[in-house]
């Protein structure tokens, strides 16, 4: 098991888990709506796979939101 901070929580998860895998164990809704960031390094949504988080990392989800008129 590694630890790591999601979203200011701290988190206990697997070794060898991958981006996308956290968002699948942190019920992320609409997924493809969601930019990542590892310790403030954006991870291509490519990379969500291949990107393997260690021991220590900061994972923050950005959602982006178009809207309203003025």
């Amino acid at each position: 098991m590694i630890h790591i901070t999601v979203g200011g929580e701290h988190r206990e998860i697997g070794e060898n888990t991958s981006v996308e895998e956290l968002l699948r164990l942190e019920n992320v809704e609409m997924p493809e709506y969601v930019s990542v960031s590892v310790n403030e390094d954006f991870v291509t949504r490519s990379d969500f796979a291949a990107h393997i988080l260690r021991d220590g990392d900061v994972v923050e989800f950005l959602y982006y939101m178009g809207g309203g008129a003025v």
